[in-house]
């Protein structure tokens, strides 16, 4: 029988890269959709607060995907939340499920931009469609990282990893209380992955989307998939174990 207090190798090695090709997904689909979409952001979400708020103030109009994507990010985030809990209700997994929905949701907004062909006019229905797909699978990944992956640091919105990783740096720098350095460099080795799939796949979706414009989409939606099929080798409860085992800096004090 197998020890679950104790990770297997696969476990602690996935749980250190899924966090990354997390990140690599929502840079690439971030920055894709910013360019392509009429300047949606589909997983940095309070940047379209921004932009009505700015379009609201100047006596522009916004676009409805700007509008629609902070409820709609909302909602969604909310039903994967109820969908991870009923899960967990009936003793199942709730990561492998809601990767699945994530990759479903990036293939369906990959699906109409390639059946809508090159200039796609942001404005339209259909480009709106496929923002709210992408839009969705970005609340389906913030959430299964708070619900699925305790512990594992956030990997569509890095500013406070960015934050958290330069003051730990600070820390370490500083030669502060061994205990700290410790705890410090623990936090900043968990932190840079994120970060630094995230600013790659902001470059790498920048490039694809210039070259190829919306079809680039393949690229977030076979991250996704690879995700996936990582959490597919990982065994759940050590999964959790190896999380855990790392102290999560927005927990601590």
């Amino acid at each position: 029988m197998t020890d679950l207090t104790m990770p297997s190798a696969n476990s602690w090695l996935g749980i250190r890269l899924l966090p990354g090709v997390l990140s690599l997904t929502a840079g690439s689909m971030d920055v894709i959709g910013f360019l392509g979409l009429g300047g949606l952001f589909t997983a940095h979400i309070t940047g379209n607060l921004v932009i009505v708020a700015a379009h609201i103030v100047t006596g522009e109009v916004a676009q409805w995907a700007a509008i629609l994507s902070v409820p709609v990010f909302m909602l969604v985030l909310c039903l994967a939340r109820l969908s991870a809990g009923g899960f967990e209700m009936i003793g199942l997994d709730s990561l492998r499920p809601l990767l699945l929905a994530q990759f479903l949701l990036l293939s369906g907004s990959l699906a109409i931009c390639v059946a809508a062909g090159p200039g796609i006019d942001p404005n339209a229905a259909i480009a709106t469609v496929a923002g709210m797909l992408a839009v969705s699978a970005m609340a389906v990944q913030n959430a299964l990282v708070q619900v699925s992956l305790h512990g594992v640091p956030a990997t569509a919105v890095i500013t406070t990893n960015i934050a958290r990783f330069t003051t730990d740096v600070g820390t370490i720098l500083l030669g502060a209380r061994r205990d700290e350095v410790v705890a410090a460099r623990e936090r900043a080795n968990r932190l840079w992955p994120s970060i630094a799939g995230f600013i790659i796949g902001c470059c790498v979706g920048a490039v694809g989307e210039a070259r190829f414009g919306l079809r680039a989409l393949a690229l977030p939606a076979g991250l996704a998939l690879l995700a996936l099929a990582m959490a597919a080798k990982l065994n759940a409860p050590e999964a959790q174990v190896a999380a855990l085992s790392v102290p999560d800096p927005d927990r601590e004090k």
